[in-house]
């Protein structure tokens, strides 16, 4: 199967090629002529037609349809095999593989596209614009970068969650270290050994692919006090970067799952199922924890609660390995630039492709995404937009309310400004606001819980934002590692990946032999070294922001 995608997307690629060396030379730019752009996501898992009817209102104001595409299975080729081909999609989001895109000459300097017709992008960045340019060594915009401007943090899925039921049975008990969740989950089981006929499950993980980053890497730091920077973990204070799994605590949480594993609790197929059976069994309502953002499993929720089991949902909580450490989920990273939106040397007509891509920037256009067509997914009352309560049930119980209707669904990887951004009406730019958050999106089992915890927002059993500080270096996950450094890290991760699996699933005697082999053999594959090459980059980073 991926010898057949690989084949498709080359000949797609050549075919595109022709095209453009077949069509007009003369730029659209300035003008709603129809044009098609292909855009290759990396971070897409489904097919997305242009066709919902946000796309067809995006197209209405530009003329632009996108042809989207992304990766099949977990295929990894797809950026390699351009640069092998000289080919191009128009449009690219490539995360971490954009340096290799650089370096092949295979996407274009947005700076003078920015100076010259870069209106909302300049808006939309402001003071930030500097923290789009790629290095001190090589200053250049290559991407409109995605993720907020202007984040703010009444959201949060906490590091570990567990159904609403589970804390009602037990009497709303403390949960802030991983022995409370665990003592929960186990009380649980022995009172309700299954679920609507089926076993209970303690934790089920999903590592099948990519999802391994999120399920079984990023908690390790997590549960430690370090926030998400990939597969680092940076000193704030010295700016020291080191490969996340040596740090000596990072074996917390693992040696948690293997005891759990070894006494029944976790799912015994966390580590060989498929991302459907995952989200079927959560839709089922036999598994009381997980350790995996809302976003992972949002249609599983959906289904949830439109089968009238709004009860089996989760609980945000600020689990933690132990009482030493403090939770940082609502960490502020600040902006960090880097990734982002590419266009390509391939590109059939860049000044349009700019064009489509400045005015996402704009207010028009985030309002859309975010909020959808105004009379259909949300009103204006009083001046305040207001999303009606049938559209908000829809938006909760549908789990294919994205796909219908847009909303939401081409707000990543573009360019955002944030829930925290607040446009020319006074309104927020996102669905966010705490006032929303309170009373339209919480079901009433979230608010009976939080009322149990004394809270009123699932942020307030969080440690603050301000306490926290803000990130001096941003997120280290999306700096574009040079290709030595970057062959380094892909090789630890492949070790890691199948390294963390055997360990979980070993005998709990054997685990610390087990943690220190890992730890010799990550540091022989020379993974040091590419911390010392992050750290590097980090300071760099920080020296280019201040200018």
């Amino acid at each position: 199967m991926k010898k057949i995608t690989i084949v498709f997307l080359a000949a797609a690629l050549l075919l595109a090629a022709g095209c453009k060396k077949d069509g007009a030379s003369v730029s659209t730019a300035g003008t709603k002529k129809p044009i098609s752009f292909t855009f290759y996501t990396v971070d897409s898992v489904e097919d997305m037609p242009f066709t919902d009817p946000v796309a067809k209102k995006i197209t209405e104001a530009t003329g632009v349809t996108l042809l989207v595409d992304h990766p099949v299975g977990g295929d990894q080729q797809a950026i390699p095999l351009m640069i092998a081909s000289g080919q191009y999609p128009d449009l690219i989001y490539a995360k971490g593989n954009l340096n290799l895109l650089i370096e092949a000459g295979a996407v274009i300097p947005l700076d003078d596209l920015i100076e010259k017709n870069g209106k909302h992008i300049k808006e939309l960045y402001g003071d930030q614009m500097v923290r789009l340019r790629n290095s001190s060594d090589d200053p250049h915009i290559y991407t409109v970068g995605t993720y907020s401007v202007k984040t703010a943090y009444w959201r949060t899925d906490g590091t570990m969650q567990l159904q609403h039921a589970v804390l009602k049975e037990l009497g709303y008990p403390r949960m802030q270290t991983l022995d409370d969740y665990e003592k929960a989950v186990k009380a649980y089981i022995q009172k309700y050994p299954t679920i609507n006929g089926q076993k209970t499950i303690g934790l089920s993980l999903l590592i099948d692919t990519w999802q391994w980053y999120i399920d079984l890497s990023n908690p390790s730091n997590a549960l430690i006090g370090f926030p998400d920077d990939g597969q680092w973990i940076v000193d704030q204070n010295t700016l020291e970067v080191q490969y996340k799994f040596l740090h000596p605590d990072a074996k917390l949480f693992y040696k948690w799952l293997n005891r759990m594993n070894a006494e029944g609790i976790l799912d015994p197929e966390s580590f060989t199922q498929k991302e459907d059976i995952w989200k079927a069994k959560i839709a089922a309502g036999r598994v009381l924890g997980l350790a995996y953002p809302l976003w992972g499993y949002g249609e599983a929720r959906s289904s949830l609660i439109k089968d009238g089991m709004a009860d089996r949902t989760y609980a945000y909580l600020p689990i933690m390995a132990d009482g030493r450490y403090k939770c940082v989920a609502l960490k502020d990273y600040g902006f960090s630039g880097g990734w982002g939106i590419a266009i390509s040397s391939s590109c059939k007509d860049p000044e349009r492709a700019f064009e489509f891509l400045d005015w996402m920037c704009s207010e028009e256009a985030q309002i859309l995404v975010n909020w959808g067509i105004e009379g259909i997914n949300y009103r204006i009352v009083d001046g305040k937009r207001i999303v009606p309560d049938e559209e908000q049930r829809m938006a909760e119980t549908d789990p294919d309310y994205g796909r219908k209707t847009g909303v939401g669904r081409w707000a990543y990887p573009f360019p955002m400004r944030g829930p925290a951004y607040i446009d020319s009406t006074g309104n927020y730019i996102t669905k966010d606001s705490p006032e929303r958050i309170r009373n339209q999106e919480y079901l009433d089992v979230e608010k009976e819980t939080l009322a149990a915890y004394g809270a009123e927002m699932w942020t307030d059993l969080f440690p603050s934002t301000e306490s926290l500080g803000v990130s001096k270096h941003g997120a280290a996950w999306q700096y574009t590692l040079p290709p030595d450094a970057n062959a380094k890290l892909t090789e630890a991760d492949n070790y890691m990946k199948n390294a963390l699996a055997n360990l979980v699933l070993g005998k709990p005697a054997n685990f610390e032999d087990s943690w220190q082999k890992i730890v010799q053999d990550l540091r022989r594959m020379g993974i040091e070294d590419a911390g010392k090459i992050l750290t590097n980059m980090v300071k760099d980073k920080i020296k280019l922001w201040s200018k």
